[in-house]
Formats: C-alpha cells, sequence, structure tokens
C-alpha cells in the first residue's frame, strides 16, 4: 500500500537530484497538502509522538514530515515541495540560531511567506525545560542511559555547565539517541504541557 514514507523518500530523492515525477504522482495519490520541515530525524520523532498522544496520524491527514538533514537544506526542498514545485504549504520548527537560514532559503526557492515555528536553542533544550531537570533525569535512569550520563558529565568540558545544557548534550552524544529520547520525552510530558513550538506546529496543522 501506498503511504506518505514512500512520497518522503521520493521527494528526498527529487531533492538529490533524481526524478521528480514519482513524487508528483504520490502528491497526488495521497492528497498530500502540507510539508513539515524539520532539520533531522529527532524533530521528526517528536513531532510524531506529539501527534498520536492527541490521536492524530498526520500522514492520513495528508501531511508529509520531512527531516531535510540540515538547515542548510531548505531551499531546496522548499523549491519542490512549496509553490515553485508542487504547491504545497510548507511550515516547519527552526532553532532560532538557524532561523536567518530559513528564511534566505525560503527567499531563494521562490516560496513566499510561509510559518515557521522557533525553538530558542533547539527541540531537546524545550523539552528538558518542559519536563525539568530531575524528570528527564529520572527518564535516562529508566532508559537504562543513567551510567553513561553519568559518566558523561564528568568530562572536563562539562565542568561548569548547568544541568540542563549537560542533558541537552548528551543527548547528542550517541547515534539514535535523540531520536529515542525525542520520543521518549514527548510522552512523558502532561498532554497540556507541550513546548510551545511544538504545540503552535500541531495546532497550524
Amino acid at each position: 500500500m501506498t503511504d506518505m514514507g514512500e512520497f518522503r523518500e521520493a521527494v528526498t530523492a527529487w531533492a538529490a537530484g533524481g526524478d521528480g515525477d514519482p513524487a508528483r504522482v504520490l502528491a497526488d495519490r495521497l492528497s498530500v497538502r502540507s510539508a513539515v520541515l524539520l532539520e533531522g530525524p529527532s524533530d521528526a520523532a517528536a513531532l510524531s509522538a506529539s501527534a498520536a498522544r492527541r490521536g492524530r496520524n498526520l500522514g492520513a491527514e495528508g501531511v508529509c514530515v520531512l527531516p531535510m538533514g540540515g538547515a542548510m537544506s531548505v531551499a531546496r526542498f522548499a523549491h519542490i515541495l512549496g509553490p515553485p514545485g508542487l504547491g504545497l504549504r510548507l511550515t516547519g520548527l527552526c532553532d532560532e540560531a538557524e532561523s536567518r537560514y530559513y528564511a534566505r532559503g525560503l527567499e531563494r526557492a521562490g516560496a513566499g511567506e510561509q510559518e515557521f515555528f522557533v525553538c530558542a536553542a533547539d527541540l531537546e533544550d524545550e523539552l528538558i525545560r518542559a519536563l525539568g531537570v530531575s524528570r528527564v533525569e529520572e527518564l535516562v535512569r529508566a532508559e537504562g542511559d543513567v551510567r553513561a550520563l553519568r559518566t558523561f558529565v564528568r568530562q572536563p568540558a562539562q565542568q561548569g555547565r548547568a544541568a540542563h545544557q549537560q542533558l541537552r548534550r548528551f543527548l547528542g552524544t550517541k547515534k539514535g539517541r535523540k531520536i529515542h529520547y525525542g520520543r521518549v520525552l514527548v510522552e512523558a510530558l502532561e498532554p497540556d504541557r507541550l513546548p510551545a513550538p511544538l504545540e503552535d506546529l500541531l495546532t497550524s496543522l
């Protein structure tokens, strides 16, 4: 059965220089109406978990959640997905430090004004602040990573950093950890405690 995953793969291949026809066919077949451009898979995991907690299936709603592999790719994806290409509504999350890349990328792509939601540092930082350091440390312990965390915070580079900064950096120290905790942290939140950028993005969809 054709699903949004196939469309996402087709778009990624198109953005890498491949043929755009498969993506065009799938966009029509799946009635894709929006594309959520995210920097990486951990953001996608957090968004998918947030939607699931609200009883929503974004793919079934015609929303493609697309990790781009970094903020510098926004112009390429906006060109093929936005008004110059498939004509989809574009939205997503970005870090405050990289918001200028999004603005410039959208302008270069000729995608016009699109609504993106800004995280102060990144989504992991937003989630840690929403849960609180103690609760995140409890989750790290429950996931079997407490020994790795203790080893990490003893490193000289981590001395003098606030606990939430240490946790944020810890989540990015092992491949797949940010993706895993993107889901874990969201599922630990009370339904009404989603960080504002994530809540606003979901509401906009």
